[in-house]
């Protein structure tokens, strides 16, 4: 008997195919839509509260806690001696109640000369209770699918203006579940190595009689091995992603600050190929169909990463489209209390995943607590009013609270 994954399937198509209900809002033509597909989707999903207020930002603000998702070379400038963050964000809340993220991440700094740093995450995304039955509803099963990874980073100062860091990380993907029958084999988990490899240039202007500050970073995420759910019958690739960011920061006034910052993302990965851009009819156009579609199962991720550059149907137009732009400002008094705005634009034609990023922050000497709203331009986008929360433990000011006690 086939297995009939009634839930499940709509989750992952919110998850893994949701712009389709942001495309379909705009109308657009089948054979224009074509997103970008890969394996463990939720590496992609900004875990904190500060990046996504700002609308998926961070390739280039200050560092913080949670810099070894957005660029972990950003560690090595990092102000405090360590710092502990704690994520969480209810995701497809307007559906269902049970899923969710939950991110642990932090750093240390090493040695006396304050230019070098590890740092580790742990993040868990939890897809809440399945149940699984068969046509007949005479077998069924309840699951609890999630996605986790672990990384471990190190970043270093180069110069007295740049760093440059490297994460190595394991991920696990468990969608698995038991056969019915002979004929139903199930599915197995998916797991795999990656790496990140980044960079973080910091300078200090003088506008007027302002020092101001101005930084731009890279990072290149996910470089690893593909995924497979079936025991190695087919494979995806990991989202590997890079992103440059720039952001400037200047003073309005005395304790009041402003920043502007710009993030570009584009995802690595090759574009599986549809038969829509082929001439099926003849013999001719299915040959060449069936063999680019082998030539992508069999790639490599490392000729999938230079592929992703000249392989749209559509030419460099539609390589253009695949670039994800990130804007947004942050407002900050004293470092104590911050405002954020962002926006997030993806062409339509491949996912039409844009929305509004909103929040707030505010910091003691040892805990900072922030928390960010989206707005989706869709309504009917399942990612629409996402919130997130992130609770910050900076060790210097928990060691200075200690140290005063004490006395």
């Amino acid at each position: 008997m086939r297995l009939k994954i009634r839930l499940a399937a709509f989750l992952l198509i919110c998850l893994m195919l949701g712009p389709t209900a942001a495309s379909a809002q705009n109308d657009i033509k089948d054979n224009e839509f074509n997103p970008v597909n890969t394996g463990v989707t939720t590496l992609s999903i900004a875990p904190d509260a500060r990046g996504s207020a700002l609308g998926n930002l961070g390739a280039a603000t200050d560092p913080d806690a949670n810099s070894q998702f957005w660029n972990p070379s950003k560690y090595a400038f990092a102000y405090s001696e360590a710092a502990l963050s704690l994520s969480y964000t209810p995701w497809l809340r307007k559906i269902v109640n049970d899923i969710f993220l939950a991110n642990l991440s932090g750093y240390w700094k090493l040695g006396q000369g304050d230019n070098q740093a590890l740092s580790a995450s742990l993040r868990y995304f939890s897809l809440g209770e399945v149940t699984l039955s068969t046509e007949d509803f005479n077998n069924v099963q309840t699951i609890n699918p999630y996605e986790m990874a672990f990384d471990l980073g190190y970043s270093r100062k180069l110069s007295e203006s740049f760093s440059m860091g490297v994460v190595l990380r394991y991920i696990l993907s468990d969608l698995s579940y038991e056969g019915t029958s002979d004929n139903e084999v199930g599915n197995t988990a998916a797991s795999a190595f990656s790496v990140d490899i980044s960079g973080y240039h910091v300078a200090y202007p003088m506008i007027g009689r302002n020092e101001c500050q101005f930084s731009w970073g890279f990072d290149i995420s996910n470089v690893g091995t593909k995924v497979s759910y079936d025991n190695g019958e087919n494979y995806a690739f990991l989202p590997t992603n890079l992103r440059l960011g720039a952001n400037f920061m200047f003073p309005l006034a005395d304790f009041n600050t402003l920043a502007f910052g710009l993030d570009l993302n584009k995802l690595m990965v090759p574009t599986k190929p549809r038969e829509r851009d082929y001439d099926m009819s003849t013999t001719e156009g299915q040959d060449k169909y069936y063999a680019a579609l082998d030539e992508w199962k069999t790639m490599s991720p490392i000729t999938g990463i230079f592929k992703s550059f000249s392989d749209a149907p559509n030419g460099f137009k539609e390589e253009l489209q695949e670039i994800n732009v990130s804007v947004g400002a942050e407002y900050a008094y004293n470092q104590q209390f911050f405002v954020r705005l962002g926006y997030n634009y993806e062409n339509a034609n491949k996912g039409g995943r844009s929305y509004f990023g909103f929040g707030a922050g505010f910091s003691l000497n040892v805990v900072q607590l922030d928390a960010s709203y989206m707005l989706a331009t869709a309504q009917s986008s399942p990612l629409d009013q996402t919130l997130r929360f992130t609770l910050t433990f900076d060790m210097d000011g928990l060691r200075d609270l200690l140290g005063k006690r004490r006395r």
